[in-house]
């Protein structure tokens, strides 16, 4: 069995980088961490054969098509499982 390693020289800049990618993604350690902002950034940007048409190509031409659109539309264009968006609006009149 061949088993394929990938060494990253570590930095103090890639070991902050690294432990902040851990925190905002939930995950245990920097390898699920690394792993869920790949998957993330290959929805994002597309071009590859597992995710031909990434979500902000489709937003662009969503908004090219209907010339705006709504918070909520460009919240459920970009949620993926590795982050989901949520839009929400409140609003309110002071008497004062």
């Amino acid at each position: 069995m061949c088993k394929n390693e990938m060494r990253i020289h570590d930095t103090d800049e890639r070991d902050r980088l690294y432990g902040n990618l851990v925190e905002a993604t939930g995950e245990n350690t920097k390898s699920g961490a690394l792993d869920a902002a790949a998957r993330y950034y290959l929805q994002m940007r597309g071009g590859s054969a597992a995710v031909p048409t990434g979500a902000v190509t489709e937003l662009m031409r969503a908004a090219e098509e209907r010339g705006s659109l709504t918070g909520a539309e460009i919240a459920e264009i970009l949620t993926t499982d590795e982050l989901r968006i949520r839009f929400e609006t409140s609003w309110s009149v002071d008497s004062q």
